[in-house]
């Protein structure tokens, strides 16, 4: 600190010398400074400044660091939430499909029920076809009975011996 305050007299002198003489001979009183003196005084100003210049850069990369680890953070919470909406989506479609394959059961047992329908009506018409038939012949046969019964009683001519 001390070589601060020093550097920073020696400053204002030659600063004063300067103001108090600008229109005679500036290079003169340029000469007067000593080089050496202005080396010190670029030494005090960069050793005080220096240390703090360079806390604040490490806490700048810090809080860079900070800031990228953050944002990464961010990326993957966003992630997370989109796979959480793709998640809802495949439960939606999943929902959609159970009752769509509820329907297709449905479906199915209404035509597991019309084949037994079907199957009882075409056995029952079979058998009425039958029992149609059955009667069909059974009157063909009594009306061939009752001919031939008529046959027999119609009178028929004696035959000579």
């Amino acid at each position: 600190m001390a070589i601060v305050l020093s550097s920073l007299w020696l400053l204002l002198l030659v600063t004063d010398s300067i103001e108090a003489s600008p229109d005679e001979g500036l290079i003169e009183d340029l000469a007067i400074v000593d080089k050496k003196a202005v080396e010190q005084l670029t030494e005090g100003l960069i050793s005080y400044y220096l240390p703090d210049l360079q806390r604040s850069k490490l806490a700048l990369q810090e809080l860079t660091q900070n800031q990228i680890v953050l944002l990464d953070t961010l990326e993957q919470e966003i992630t997370k939430f989109k796979e959480c909406n793709s998640v809802l989506d495949i439960n939606a479609l999943f929902s959609e499909a159970k009752h769509y394959h509820n329907k297709l059961v449905n479906i199915r047992k209404e035509m597991m029920i019309l084949h037994e329908k079907t199957t009882k009506l075409k056995k029952r018409a079979l058998k009425l076809q039958q029992k149609r038939q059955k009667e069909e012949l059974e009157r063909e046969q009594q009306r061939e009975k009752e001919l031939e019964r008529e046959k027999q009683l119609t009178a028929k001519p004696a035959r000579r011996t």
